[in-house]
């Protein structure tokens, strides 16, 4: 990756941080910490990676992307905005009445939006179902999915990992957004989920592991995965709950706690600026 690339990534990451401080703000509710763990993964995809047309969000072969973890819905939304998809304005009408931004993604209302999510466990086996419609219908377009490490708990993530598998859908890319916290503490005293790599080994998965906030390893684990055949790709990526802001860095309160106007402008601060 040359440093311009880099550079640019990094300040959209950044806008997009700043966008869901801001958001939840002035929702007065919603899930910083899984949002801001997830942004990076997100803005590498939004702006370096998907095939896609902001005006023709239905375009048959645009690449897809599922947010299983729904509730990480901010980032999401912040990256369709900055794309193009709805002026950022619409941003801050988040979980207001009216808003076409719901507190978890709704394909129904929201452009941009491939699957309606929240209820975890799901988005895995709806990204199956587009990567083998692709398939079936021998269009080469991509599926990329977002899931959580507290979600990997969900017995539907495993079946969908076992039908990826039996369907051979290399042309799946999974993200695993590997923040080691949930909303009841560290998943590895909530329900460990290790060893995580065996397990979906043992599925017969494609497993890469990353830093999930290193954009050149992201794009070269995409790369990877786009070159890989047979299999399903899964990429673990090692992440920092509430990353950017260092109050809620590691921090399992802020799980699903808004910040107040007072902290959003501590956080908006150290993100370098108000939006």
């Amino acid at each position: 990756m040359d440093e311009q690339t880099k550079l640019f990534l990094e300040e959209k990451a950044r806008t997009i941080r700043r966008h869901i401080i801001r958001m939840l703000a002035e929702a007065g509710s919603g899930h910083p910490g899984g949002s801001l763990s997830a942004a990076d993964i997100i803005t590498a995809l939004y702006f370096r990676v998907l095939r896609l047309d902001p005006q023709n969000p239905g375009w048959p072969d645009r690449d897809r992307f599922v947010l299983s973890k729904g509730h990480a819905a901010p980032a999401l939304y912040a990256a369709l905005a900055e794309r193009g998809f709805f002026p950022v304005e619409d941003l801050w009408g988040l979980r207001k009445i009216n808003s076409h931004l719901q507190g978890h993604p709704d394909m129904r209302k929201t452009p941009g939006v491939e699957a309606s999510t929240g209820s975890l466990g799901q988005g895995l086996a709806m990204a199956n179902g587009m990567a083998l419609a692709g398939k079936l219908d021998k269009r080469d377009y991509r599926v990329y999915a977002l899931i959580g490490d507290g979600e990997m708990e969900e017995g539907e993530i495993w079946e969908a990992a076992m039908a990826a598998a039996h369907y051979r859908l290399d042309n799946l890319t999974v993200f695993l957004d590997y923040n080691g916290l949930q909303i009841d503490g560290p998943t590895s005293q909530v329900m460990s989920s290790e060893p995580v790599e065996d397990k979906w080994r043992a599925f017969r998965w494609n497993v890469l592991n990353i830093d999930g906030h290193d954009f050149e390893q992201i794009l070269a684990a995409i790369e990877l995965a786009k070159g890989h055949r047979g299999q399903p790709t899964i990429i673990i990526a090692r992440t920092i709950k509430g990353k950017g802001v260092s109050f809620m860095e590691n921090a399992v309160g802020w799980h699903g706690n808004a910040p107040t106007r007072e902290q959003a402008e501590r956080a908006l601060a150290e993100l370098g600026g108000q939006s």
